[in-house]
């Protein structure tokens, strides 16, 4: 199992899930973030003061999936997040260990 975290420009969010659930996937998390990659912020102009904004708003999306989903979702997220500037964000893959669903006690992949 394997936990993919997403962090996309916001205005993408409605594109990633709908790719997402064409293939299949059933759940996720989303947070709102702030943060920063390589662009380190800008600067925008406001009522004619010029101010320095250094974490850029994002969306975070966490996905719990089965090892088989996981190159589909990744193809999946790449093609309908991508928007070829900068701040485009990443996707993060990493193991899963257990997984437990609270209502009905099932673990691992059948609690996916």
């Amino acid at each position: 199992m394997k936990l993919v975290t997403v962090v996309i420009k916001p205005f993408k969010l409605e594109d990633v899930r709908e790719a997402l659930s064409s293939i299949g996937i059933q759940g996720l998390t989303v947070t709102e973030v702030k943060g920063f990659g390589r662009q380190k912020g800008h600067a925008e102009l406001y009522r004619g003061a010029e101010y320095s904004v250094n974490f850029l708003p994002k969306m975070k999306i966490d996905i719990a999936m089965s090892d088989d989903q996981v190159e589909g979702a990744i193809e999946a997220i790449t093609q309908s997040a991508y928007t070829g500037k900068i701040g485009d964000g990443k996707i993060f893959v990493t193991e899963l260990q257990r997984v437990v669903r609270i209502r009905t006690g099932e673990t691992d992949e059948d609690a996916l």
